[in-house]
Parts: C-alpha cells; structure tokens; sequence
C-alpha cells in the first residue's frame, strides 16, 4: 500500500509514467482487482484511455472486466480508432449498449458507426426509445459530415417565452444536457430563429421575453456539410458552439467546441502522416496493418529513385571521367530535396488551413521562387568555393554552383505548384505532394549537374 500512495501517476508533461503503467499490468497479471480499482479510480477520463492504450491487447479488455461499475464509460470516446475497434470486437455488446446509453449522441455514436449492421441493431434494441431515434438518424448522415459529429441533446425554447420560463425550465428540466452555453429560440415549426448566450438569460429580468434579447445567428450548419468546412469556421469565427439544421431546415442538433478541437487534431495529425508518406496508422496498429499503411507508398518512392537512377545513367561515361561528380553530385540532390520539402510543408499546411488559395496563389509562388533563387546563390557560392578547394577545380565549382541554383529554384517551384495543382484537381494535396517534389528536385538535380559537367568539363 506505501508504494501505491507514493507512487507517481503524471511525469512533468503530463503523461503517464511507465511505473503507473506497469503498476496497473501488474495487478492484472496478479488478478488483483482492489489495487487495479485504485489506481484507476481517480484518473481523468482522458488518462484511461490513455492507459488502456499503452495496455497490451489481451489487458484492455481484462482491466475494463475488473473495473466492473466503476470503469469510466467516458473513455471510450478518447480511445484511438484501432483500439476503439479492438474493444468494441472483443466486449460484450450489454456492456457496450450500457455504455452507450451514458454517452451523449456524438460520443456514442462514435462508438458503433463502424460495426456491423447486427452487432449496432441489438445495442441499439437495449438503448431508450429517445437515444435509439437520434443515433438511428446520426447514422444515415455521411461519415465526416456535421450530422455525424453533432450532439442531439441541446437547449430550446419557444420564441414567446419570457426569461422567468427560461430559467425555470433549464431548473426543472431533467432530460437537459449536462453542460451548455446557448440557448436556442425556435418557432412553432421548430426552425431556429436566433440564440442566446446563458449569461445574458441570467443577467435579464424574469419578465423579458426572450426573443428579445435573442442574438441572430451568424453560423448555421447544414447535417451534410463536411466537417473540415465546420472546423474552419468554428477557428476562423471563434465560435463556441453552433446549431445544425436538416434539410427542412429544423433544429436537430448542436455542434460545440471539443468535438471541433478533435477534429482539428486529427486533420492536423492526418497532414503530418502523409506528408511523410503514411497512411491513416496509429502508434497502437498491429505490424501487419502498419505494414500496408507503409508498403504503397515505398513502392512509389522506389519508382522514383528508379527514375533518378535512370537519369544518372545517361551520364555514365561522363561520370567515369570525373569521379569527383560521383562525390558531390548527392549533394545537390539532398539540397534541392530538403528545400522542396521545406516549401511544400508550408504550402500544404497553408492550403489546409485556406490561408492558400487562388486570390494569392501567385504572389506565394513568385515570393517561394525569389527564396528558392536567393538561397541557391548563397549555396552556389558556398560550394563552388568548397568544390574548388576539395578537388582544386574552379570549372568544378562552376557547375555544381550553377547546378545548385537551378535545383533550389526547381525545388521551390515544385513544393509551391505541386500542392496547388494537386488541390485544383481535389486531390489531397498531403497525399501526394511528397513523392512528385521529391522526383522534380532528383531528377532535376541529376540532370543539371552532370549535364552542365558533360557540357563545360568533359
């Protein structure tokens, strides 16, 4: 027990430590279901998911069994995909159902949307009428559309009402959701005319109607709108929460702000991955699921450097003659690789976040264009001097100088128009940008160098 209470559960970052972890396994291991109890009891929804990621697969189930009552249902929601899916296989679906019927609608939903048609139809039969209605109609909106990520608790009130009714609604309603800031006025056809902030409810007399001091709304949400639509305009109009409307234009819905702070995330995530070539994988996935996400695009890398390979051999006989190109020519390969890299990153993320796009898509490419030129003077100059002083060649330096500068231009030219030809397209401009950057910088390097050392030095 003194190793339980001195035991330190958050490191200085405020993750979760390894000895917690192993602490939690070890009781597992040991059947020990008082001590796992414990230590478990006072961890933040948030902290048991991460746990239970960091558990081994055979463990997960194991700790939630033990938990019993006393497993914190509103970790489920904060578990990655890969383990939300493990989990949502493994459990029996009472246990499932028990906690769909303490989540609100989004949260559960994201719990069931991806099983099978049998295994949602029988949790959904153990669900209250009410709660079965809402999820039902959650489920026939596309995935990634506000319908999905919307919850269906939500505040409303008739137009006519005073503030006095509002309040002693908001008292004695018990079937309210546990946290919100908007009230929402609707007409008698349930269409949402306007909304107001709790704070002004309370801070109004009990006598004000409450149309009165209704605010209009400046953001609607349709159920089919994407949600990277809704992400962008809850970021760009710093917006807490918003109504969702169908297409009769009726108040089903309300979309808050942690839903949206989710989204972001996994967008932001999902940019980073592919930009570097990996598919939708998880620090959690199995090593043949992280293996496919892998394998394609390594096989179109291996295209591309076949195609660089390919244009080096042309100059075979050239390089043969001077084997000091054979030295320095990865260098101006790596250079312009690394400066593409550098352009397209910004520009994917510029693109995603909408601060990119036609209305000054040039004034970006030619400001990239005059960074890309610039920096390969510097560099020319840089290793022509180191190329004349390693090799005592000052035609050497001259090349690879000049090679150097219409790399780095090439490199900033691709990392700027690849993504922007890629989103004209609509296609993931993260997806793909990397790979064809890659190819320009390599094949042009290649072909710039050792042409311009065929040209002047052989």
């Amino acid at each position: 027990m003194e190793i339980l209470e001195t035991l330190i559960v958050h490191d200085e970052h405020g993750a979760l430590t390894a000895d917690f972890v192993h602490a939690v396994s070890a009781a597992l291991a040991t059947d020990d279901q008082k001590t796992a109890r414990k230590l478990t009891r006072e961890l933040h929804a948030a902290d048991l998911a991460d746990l239970i990621e960091q558990l081994r697969r055979d463990e997960r189930v194991y700790l939630i069994d033990k938990l019993g009552r006393t497993f914190d249902v509103e970790s489920l929601p904060e578990l990655e995909e890969g383990v939300r899916d493990e989990l949502m296989e493994a459990l029996p679906n009472q246990v499932i159902a028990s906690a769909v019927r303490k989540l609100e609608t989004d949260d559960a939903l994201y719990l069931i949307e991806d099983m099978g048609a049998e295994d949602q139809k029988e949790i959904l039969a153990r669900v209250p009428g009410p709660d079965r209605a809402a999820l039902r109609r959650a489920l026939d909106y596309a995935e990634d559309t506000a319908g999905r990520i919307m919850q269906t608790e939500f505040v409303a009130v008739p137009e006519f009402w005073s503030v006095g009714q509002t309040i002693d609604y908001m008292r004695t309603e018990e079937d309210l959701p546990d946290n919100f800031s908007e009230i929402y006025i609707v007409d008698p056809a349930f269409h949402t005319t306007g909304y107001v902030p709790v704070s002004h409810v309370l801070r109004n007399k009990r006598e004000i109607r409450i149309s009165e001091i209704s605010i209009e709304h400046r953001n609607i949400f349709n159920v089919g709108d994407d949600q990277d639509d809704v992400a962008y305009k809850f970021e760009q109009y710093n917006l807490v929460s918003a109504a969702v409307v169908d297409e009769n234009n009726r108040l089903v819905g309300s979309i808050t702000i942690d839903d949206i702070v989710d989204i972001i995330q996994e967008e932001a995530e999902e940019d980073i991955l592919h930009l570097g070539g990996v598919g939708d994988e998880e620090i959690t996935g199995s090593v043949w699921a992280t293996t496919k996400s892998r394998f394609a695009w390594l096989l179109i890398n291996l295209g591309t450097a076949i195609l660089a390979s390919w244009v080096i051999s042309l100059f075979d006989a050239t390089i043969e003659e001077m084997v000091a190109l054979a030295v320095l020519m990865p260098i101006v390969a790596s250079m312009g690789g690394n400066a593409g890299t550098q352009t397209m990153t910004v520009a994917v993320r510029s693109i995603a976040t909408r601060d990119l796009g036609p209305v000054n898509a040039l004034r970006v490419v030619m400001r990239e264009s005059w960074v890309g030129l610039i920096n390969g003077v510097f560099f020319a100059i840089l290793m022509g001097l180191f190329a004349w002083l390693w090799f005592g060649s000052d035609g050497l330096g001259a090349v690879i100088g000049v090679a150097m500068i219409i790399n780095m231009l090439a490199a900033a030219l691709a990392g700027i128009m690849v993504p922007l030809t890629l989103d004209y397209f609509d296609i993931d401009p993260a997806i793909s940008s990397g790979v064809f950057v890659t190819t320009v910088t390599d094949v042009v390097g290649f072909f710039a160098f050792l042409g311009l050392a065929a040209l002047w030095l052989i």
